[in-house]
């Protein structure tokens, strides 16, 4: 028996620093998830020593990622890099909540 398909590609790995000052809440995790789940790839996002699936808004609350914390995305399949190109750009924005 096989498991779930796995995405073909590469996988790629990009390190962001969060900005904003409320940090991962429940409206920038729902915005990155958004992201995910509009692309291919498989994301994979850590912090600290957690890693967790970057499509579960959950799991995302849950990482407690406050300002100064850096989250590790990996994303593997046919679009990784403009996933994470989203990502990156999404997160430096400080899911537009910059004073």
């Amino acid at each position: 028996m096989q498991g779930p398909a796995q995405p073909e590609g590469e996988t790629l790995e990009r390190t962001v620093t969060i900005v904003n000052s409320e940090g991962l809440h429940a409206r920038p995790s729902g915005a990155l998830v958004a992201v995910a789940q509009a692309y291919a790839s498989e994301l994979r996002i850590s912090c600290e020593d957690r890693e967790i699936n970057g499509r579960s808004i959950l799991e995302l609350i849950s990482l407690g990622a406050k300002r100064g914390t850096e989250l590790r995305f990996r994303a593997r399949g046919t679009d990784a890099e403009a996933l994470l190109d989203h990502l990156t750009r999404l997160v430096e924005s400080g899911f537009d909540e910059l004073n």
